[in-house]
């Protein structure tokens, strides 16, 4: 399969090749789609981090492909629980060097596993280790197996991991997934989401302007213009902590009342994200607000006037106050990047 040149940039320090003919070589790999970084691609990513020093310089790499195999095959867009500038982001922080996005096509998926190996693996990529996790499969049909990986990277002397599947240790028998993570989304069960993740899930966007019906009622909003494949919760109101920029990281940041959903009271039309900020005044206009999901508050409802609206939000706000006082925000837990 010949290689293609499309286009290879620099984003922050991590180099993202959309093509395998500018990547750094020789690399250390780790193959998957890695979708939300949680703590089980946590445990995938840390081999190709923790290598020896040695006379060669070796890239802690990250493969991945675009779109989505899953998208590619069905036609649908997927949603995603990190789109790809979120993603950057967190494997920065993490250590990765350098993102390859394979464009997953009609050649790609009909690679056979030996192919992939030999083709991508070995010649595009010379890759001397490579990380998976137990359930990975690749190639043609999905066909090839992690055993399969064993055996076919061995003549080539690439070592190979394979991580365990990990379980969220608080409910035991659940395994970490983004398919666990994004059904707790879809239920509002931030809790679980946020154990599975290893970190407070993020909703990330430009403040745009909106109606101002919230300055009317007393509780100023800021609209926030999101990535379109961004995957929402289940809509509702949630509370949270609020920073300035796309990390959630920093000293004191105020308390957030974050609403997703079409505003039925006052007759929204589309789904909107708006954050409240408790004790907080100021322009938000153009600046970009990350709020960290830490609680459902309540489902969205449509109330019989503004009035009983506005008393509504007051209640949230209290309830919100209750529950946040309970929570620090700190760097290790928001930005955690452990496994």
């Amino acid at each position: 399969m010949p290689t293609r040149v499309i286009y290879c940039v620099r984003m922050l320090s991590v180099q993202i090749a959309y093509s395998t003919d500018q990547v750094w070589r020789p690399c250390a790999v780790a193959l998957g789609n890695f979708d939300g970084i949680h703590r089980g691609h946590r445990q995938v990513l840390q081999p190709i981090l923790s290598l020896a020093d040695g006379s060669e310089k070796i890239y802690a790499t990250v493969v991945t492909f675009k779109p989505h195999p899953r998208e590619f095959f069905t036609g649908q867009r997927r949603l995603m629980l990190t789109p790809l500038p979120e993603k950057i982001q967190r494997l920065e922080a993490l250590g990765i060097e350098q993102l390859v996005l394979l464009p997953f096509d009609r050649q790609l998926a009909a690679l056979t596993p030996q192919e992939f190996v030999e083709i991508i693996l070995v010649n595009q990529l010379q890759t001397r280790q490579v990380s998976v996790g137990q359930d990975f499969c690749f190639g043609r049909d999905r066909r090839g197996t992690t055993a399969d990986l064993l055996r076919l990277s061995a003549p080539f002397g690439i070592k190979v991991h394979i991580a365990a599947l990990q379980t969220d240790g608080e409910t035991e028998s659940l395994r970490i997934s983004s398919s666990a993570i994004r059904q707790a989304l879809e239920t509002g069960d931030v809790s679980l989401a946020n154990s599975l993740l290893g970190r407070a899930y993020t909703l990330s966007g430009t403040v745009i302007p909106g109606q101002q019906r919230g300055r009317t009622l007393g509780f100023p909003t800021a609209n926030l213009q999101l990535p379109p494949d961004k995957l929402l919760p289940r809509l509702g109101v949630y509370c949270g902590h609020v920073f300035f920029g796309q990390a959630a990281s920093g000293t004191n940041p105020p308390i957030g009342i974050l609403n997703v959903g079409c505003r039925p009271t006052v007759d929204g039309a589309g789904i909107t994200a708006e954050i409240h900020l408790l004790n907080w005044q100021g322009d938000l206009y153009g600046q970009t607000l990350t709020m960290t999901l830490e609680a459902f508050l309540r489902t969205e409802q449509k109330f019989t006037s503004l009035a009983a609206l506005q008393a509504q939000i007051a209640q949230d706000c209290q309830k919100a106050q209750v529950i946040m006082s309970a929570k620090v925000p700190t760097e290790s837990k928001l930005g955690n990047t452990n496994p």
